[in-house]
Parts: C-alpha cells; sequence; structure tokens
C-alpha cells in the first residue's frame, strides 16, 4: 500500500505593505522627490538673497539649476519659454531647451487690491522692464513677461516702495488669496472679509514655517461667491448663521488641472476674527499630512479625497484648534455668474465700473492711463477680479458716463459683447513652457470674429456663454468650469496634419451649475475650426434651449450631435 503524500500547508498570502506617501506627521521626513530633495537642500525663501547679490550681478548664466527652475518661483519668477519653439516639441524637449534667457515675473496682489498710484507703479515697471507687457491673471495679479534677472532687485524696490510683493507669487507656498473685488463696498455681500485676508498676509506670508508645503496652497476669502470658491484649497465664503450672524462657511480640496475636485464642505461657521487661525490650522494640515513622495498627488484635494470631510475637521479641530468648531449653513448660490462688469451702486452712493480686457491681455501703458482715468473722476482704488477684469471703485454718479468713455478709449469696454465679457485664457505657447497650443491671441481672434458671425443672436443671450481656453492640461484659465472649456492639444486635420487644436468640454460651471461639464469622447476641433464651432454650438443652444434654460443645463441633455 502506497504510503499517502504529506501535504504542505499553503502559505497564507502576505499582505502587501502601503507606500508611505512622505506624510511629515507619520514620519516620512526623508526627501521623496526631487522637488522634496531641493527644498531641504536650502530653503526656497533663502534665494532673494543669491539674486540680489549674486545674479543680478553676474547675469542669467551663473544661476543655479536648482534656483533657476525650482527656488526662484518661491519669488514670482519662471523662465520663460523660448521663441519658435512650436506646441509638438513641449514633451520632447529638456528644460534648459525651452528655457529662454528671460523671465515671467507675478505680482501678489491680495485681493487684487490696488490704489492708482500702486497701478501707476505697476504700469511703469511694465514700461521700463517688461517691453510694456502686464497681463491680469485669473489669481487677480499682474504678470510680466521679458523680464531681465539684472532687473529684478530694481523692480523689487519699485514694489515694495508701492506697498507690492512678489514673495510667495508662486512656488510650493500660499500663493496670492482671492478677494472679492467690491469688498466693502457691495450691497450683496453678507460680511467684508477683508480684515481677515489683510491679518493671514501679516501673520503667514513669507513665515520659512509655511513655505514648505508639498505643492502650491490657494486661498479664497470673500463675503459672496464671487472667487470660485469651490476650486480652491482652502476658502472662506460669507453666510449668514440663525443665532450668530455673518461669518463664513469653510470649503478645503477643491483644485483643477488633470485631476479636478470641487471643494467639500467641513459645515462649520467660522466668525470673521478666527478666519487666520482656521486658515493657519488647515494650511499645518497640509504642510504634516500632505503627500510628498508623488508630485502628482501632492495637492491638498487628494488627501480631503482620501480622509473625507468629516475626518479633515475632526483632525483640524483635535489637533491644530483644540477646540470644536460651529455647525453652520451652505451659503446662498448666486443666480448668475458674478464678474463684476458693467456699472453698480456701492452702499456709500458712488458706483463701481468694471470693464473687460479680452482675455486678461494688457499693457503697461493701459494701466498707467487707467489710474490716470481714475484719479481725473475722484477714485484712488482699483480692483482685478477673478475673471481676468477690471473694476474701479468709487466713482461719483456724475462721473460714471465720463470713466465709461475713457476705459472704452483704452479697450476696456464696461458695455461687452458676451464673448468679449465671457472669454478667458492662460499664457499660452507665447510665453508658457508647458503649453502646446497658442491662447491669447486665439482668444482675442475669437471675440472679434464672434462678434460678428454671432450679432444676431446675442440679444438673445440672458448671460454670457463663457470660453475658456488653456494651453496644456493644467487648466489655469479654468476649463473644466467653463460652459465651452477648450484644452489645448495638437490634432490631426482633415488632410492628415498635425496642428495645433483644442479637446472640447462643455456645460462645466460654478455655483448653480458646479461641476465640470461634458467633455465629448475624442470630439477635437482644431484652432483653425474655432470660431465655426464654437458658432454652430452657441446657435445650437440658442435654438434648443427651454425657457430660462443655461447653457450647462441644455449641454448636459443635448444630443450629442448638437454639441458637434
Amino acid at each position: 500500500m502506497a504510503t499517502p503524500t504529506r501535504q504542505t500547508p499553503a502559505r497564507p498570502a502576505r499582505a502587501k505593505q502601503k507606500r508611505g506617501e512622505g506624510q511629515w506627521a507619520l514620519g516620512y521626513r526623508e526627501p521623496l522627490n526631487p522637488n522634496e530633495r531641493s527644498k531641504k537642500d536650502d530653503h526656497p525663501l533663502n534665494v532673494r538673497a543669491r539674486i540680489e547679490n549674486i545674479y543680478a550681478h553676474r547675469g542669467f548664466d551663473s544661476i543655479d539649476p536648482g534656483d533657476l527652475r525650482g527656488r526662484f518661483r518661491w519669488f514670482g519668477l519662471y523662465t520663460q519659454r523660448k521663441p519658435g519653439i512650436d506646441g509638438g516639441r513641449t514633451a520632447t524637449l529638456e528644460p534648459e531647451e525651452l528655457d529662454d534667457r528671460y523671465f515671467m515675473l507675478r505680482v501678489r496682489l491680495d485681493g487684487g487690491a490696488l490704489t492708482t498710484h500702486q497701478l501707476t507703479v505697476l504700469g511703469e515697471i511694465s514700461q521700463q522692464y517688461a517691453r510694456d507687457t502686464a497681463d491680469i491673471t485669473d489669481r487677480q495679479n499682474i504678470q510680466y513677461h521679458w523680464i531681465r534677472v539684472e532687473d529684478v532687485p530694481a523692480i523689487w524696490a519699485k514694489l515694495e516702495n508701492a506697498g507690492m510683493t512678489t514673495m510667495e507669487a508662486c512656488g510650493d507656498s500660499p500663493r496670492v488669496m482671492l478677494g472679492s473685488p467690491v469688498a466693502g463696498i457691495s450691497a450683496d455681500e453678507i460680511i467684508d472679509g477683508t480684515p481677515a485676508l489683510d491679518e493671514i498676509k501679516r501673520r503667514y506670508i513669507g513665515k520659512p514655517e509655511f513655505a514648505n508645503l508639498p505643492r502650491k496652497f490657494k486661498t479664497a476669502i470673500s463675503g459672496q461667491p464671487d472667487v470660485a470658491h469651490e476650486i480652491h484649497d482652502v476658502a472662506f465664503v460669507g453666510v449668514d448663521h440663525p443665532e450668530h450672524g455673518p461669518g463664513f462657511d469653510v470649503w478645503v480640496g477643491g483644485g483643477l488641472s488633470t485631476n479636478p475636485m470641487l471643494g467639500q464642505r467641513l459645515g462649520a461657521w467660522v466668525p470673521l476674527d478666527e478666519v487666520p487661525d482656521v486658515w493657519e490650522g488647515v494650511i499645518s494640515i497640509f504642510r504634516d499630512y500632505g503627500y510628498r513622495r508623488l508630485r502628482s498627488r501632492a495637492r491638498i484635494k487628494f488627501l480631503v479625497k482620501d480622509w473625507g470631510a468629516e475626518k479633515f475637521r475632526q483632525v483640524l479641530q483635535d489637533e491644530y484648534l483644540k477646540r470644536e468648531l460651529i455647525d453652520g449653513p451652505a451659503p446662498a448660490e448666486p443666480a448668475n455668474p458674478i464678474d463684476h462688469v458693467g456699472v453698480h451702486p456701492q452702499v456709500d452712493g458712488n458706483f463701481y465700473v468694471g470693464a473687460a480686457p479680452i482675455a486678461g491681455r494688457s499693457s503697461g501703458g493701459t494701466l498707467v492711463a487707467v489710474a490716470k482715468a481714475a484719479e481725473r473722476v475722484g477714485s484712488g482704488r482699483v480692483r482685478l477680479t477673478p475673471q481676468q477684469k477690471l473694476v474701479v471703485l468709487d466713482v461719483p454718479e456724475a462721473q460714471v458716463a465720463t470713466l465709461e468713455a475713457e476705459l472704452t478709449e483704452l479697450g476696456l469696454e464696461t458695455k461687452p459683447s458676451p464673448w468679449r465679457r465671457g472669454v478667458m485664457a492662460c499664457t499660452g505657447l507665447e510665453y508658457c513652457k508647458l503649453a502646446i497650443v497658442e491662447t491669447k491671441a486665439r482668444a482675442q481672434q475669437l471675440v472679434a470674429d464672434l462678434e460678428k458671425s454671432l450679432a444676431d443672436i446675442q440679444k438673445d443671450l440672458d448671460t454670457p456663454v463663457s470660453v475658456h481656453l488653456n494651453g496644456c492640461p493644467n487648466s489655469c484659465a479654468r476649463i473644466q468650469t467653463a460652459d465651452i472649456g477648450l484644452k489645448g492639444q495638437i490634432v490631426t486635420d482633415a488632410d492628415g496634419n498635425q496642428v495645433e487644436g483644442f479637446q472640447v468640454h462643455l456645460g462645466g460651471g460654478l455655483g448653480l451649475d458646479a461641476g465640470f461639464g461634458r467633455k465629448l469622447r475624442g470630439h477635437k476641433v482644431t484652432s483653425g475650426e474655432l470660431t465655426g464651432y464654437v458658432e454652430r454650438v452657441v446657435r445650437n443652444y440658442v435654438a434648443g434651449r427651454e425657457p430660462g434654460e443655461r447653457f450647462a443645463q441644455w449641454a448636459a441633455r443635448a444630443d450629442e450631435s448638437a454639441l458637434q
């Protein structure tokens, strides 16, 4: 009789150990990617001394690569794209092949708030050092081009003498904070968030302990929903608590780019004087628990997605604030997008006048002229908006028409067409090293074309149909939250040629229509076809909508044939 074979019991499968995400609070302090190593080697804020004492004297070739493509960003400096490199080569060239010897420079303007003197200084810097470039961004700041490193100390001196800075305009830091352009003067705001914004800037901006974050950190504070709060890392939105009165609702974890996510409400009401403390708690969670291993997951939105709002609030309360937050209601959703364009009454009897450049494209000469025009009608304050627009405050009623006429002569229309009013565009191929297609010039041509081809139906549009153009997938121009969002790509035309074009997103929005729209599978348009495509879709919308139906609502239900 055969002896039975003894069976060796199978070993239980070992659970695969999850890799650490580089979270400091969990003990992962070692640098886990080149960016983290760079920040550990030398704190980014230290680069200012080298710019002033070495690079400005020895020139571009003396700049250490770690500073050039890393730490310079903490003071608003990016190398701009070398002219003549087409978008198809963006992903194939090394950084040093794309670098020009000039810089883009962003000025930090929290809340977009400027005196007319400051606006004049910004314009003069543009004329003297930036070849008259001065674009208005959707972060409410000014971006220059053609800046030489030799001129940076002189530019800083002029800015700082006028109460402005470029510190932490970029980098893994708390970027420029958005605020309502009409804070303190609007009848629609629940509470003025300016004191909180100013206190955060005073306490925390430029402090080393908050200048080494996993990645950038974007803040919005407003007494009304006019700052795109749903797509910020942290946002405080005005809300009236039934027991405690005016205060702020807190949102965390919003952001766009290649993994768009809407922010989540913490369900907490915060009074004005506690906003800076709560802000410090939120950014500290990001610093301590944020993911540092992979750069692609290093935004707070990924942490909020994994934790959920309930756990995030609990950690905020238990570990950072050491107290409970008060539960509160959600803010009201605006009936229409708020862009502050046109003439509007202030609470003090004066008026504010909002004007629309095309896609934020401006110049130093224009900024100086706006400042002078504002001063001639008795105003000393100007604001930039999150929609790349410009607003003059404190205009006496008798001077409104005069100011409107002067702004219009400067190409800043106060009664713009829906296309001029609703278009936004990022920097694009002209200057940006990440871009694949041209955007600013394309937006300007698109507006001019649509003002002619759709003139017959402009009166039928209750609100502008927003068209946002982005030069790459990073969504600096918020393509996922536009009625018509256009993501730059190289596409194949009808003749089989590789040309500039766009992936189409339709029906995105914020507020009532908060969401990322409808991406038509495989549907792309060439840059040359863009005007005809937008005209066709808008005409289909006007012809096929229900009474009162917004573009986003129509796009969500429309047959795909009407969207192509």
